[in-house]
């Protein structure tokens, strides 16, 4: 099958071996898949991945359960042993001897095909284009600040990083009415969130005054933490949804100075990322700037570096 691999640098491989699914996994035929911040880590070394890389896509399934056979699908990332103390918990996305689809362990989607367990796996609704069906894995990652952070109409909230992943989140809490702040670099982004009518803020001209209840940083960088660090009130909550691979110098003193509560926040939940977008409540399809083939991969993952550029696809099996 065709496939990009990272191994101590980004490959397009017209014959990788095929995707060979486990007991329990379906065979995925990988239509669209998306280029995320994660992604552009580990080519820096982040989490020592080696393998195809990739893990937001929509595909059907080719083989595996009967029952699933020929459905479109997306999939959940975390592959869980089933068995650990985490698992019997009811935390299987923190399973001790889990995997984790393009990011640790196991092969990702950036390939023709990719095998995902069954029970990771969710139908897209005929609503949902494949396009903005590449997206759920990342409004489910969304919607896990509201399903850790309970954020009401009068909670002061500030999204700091307009990237990729931050103006889901923005989209997402200004639905729910809160008192909202977009920070960010890229004057592209913020005209996005301006003509959401989303209030937004350059880093350049930000005056931090620690007043805000709730700051979700999201940049991918160690400059995203410390500024929003300046935005919190004592006492308030950072969400935390970067991963990078150079942390940088990290000012932690304010953390214990102020008595900030620090959540770490990743994956959430696809249904209702899924139920989003059939309502069409998040719009993710103007957030496509450039599409490009599996064998464009090197081009793409430079053109999904490129600020100019928020999200990048790579069509597969377009269907």
């Amino acid at each position: 099958m065709r496939a990009v691999v990272y191994d101590n640098g980004v490959n397009y491989v017209a014959s990788y071996p095929d995707a060979e699914p486990r007991r329990g996994e379906c065979l995925v035929r990988v239509h669209w898949a998306g280029i995320c911040a994660t992604d552009l880590e580990i080519v820096k070394g982040y989490m020592g991945f080696k393998g195809v890389l990739g893990h937001e896509f929509v595909g059907t399934v080719e083989s595996g359960s009967r029952g699933w056979r020929g459905r479109r699908v997306v999939g959940e990332i975390n592959c869980a042993c089933g068995t650990c103390d985490l698992c019997h918990g009811g935390l299987a996305t923190h399973c001790r001897n889990r995997s984790v689809i393009g990011i640790s362990g196991h092969d990702g989607c950036f390939a023709d095909f990719v095998a995902v367990p069954e029970i990771n796996l969710h139908e897209v609704p005929a609503g949902i284009s494949d396009e903005e069906a590449v997206f759920v894995e990342p409004l489910a990652a969304a919607y896990q600040v509201l399903k850790q952070c309970p954020i009401e109409s009068r909670t002061h909230v500030a999204v700091v990083g307009t990237g990729r992943l931050g103006l889901l989140v923005v989209q997402l809490l200004a639905a729910v009415g809160c008192r909202l702040l977009a920070v960010g670099r890229n004057p592209g982004t913020l005209l996005f969130c301006e003509k959401k009518h989303i209030q937004a803020v350059s880093t350049d001209d930000l005056v931090p005054r620690q007043d805000r209840d709730v700051v979700v940083e999201c940049t991918g960088s160690a400059d995203g933490f410390n500024i929003a660090m300046q935005m919190l009130r004592p006492r308030g909550t950072l969400v935390l949804k970067s991963t990078f691979a150079d942390a940088g110098s990290l000012n932690l003193a304010p953390v214990v100075i102020n008595e900030i509560n620090v959540l770490g926040s990743r994956c959430g939940p696809f249904g209702d990322a899924l139920a989003a977008l059939v309502r069409k409540e998040i719009d993710v399809s103007s957030m496509v700037s450039r599409t490009f083939q599996i064998d464009q991969a090197g081009e793409a993952l430079s053109a999904a570096a490129d600020p100019r550029n928020i999200k990048v696809l790579l069509k597969i099996n377009p269907r």
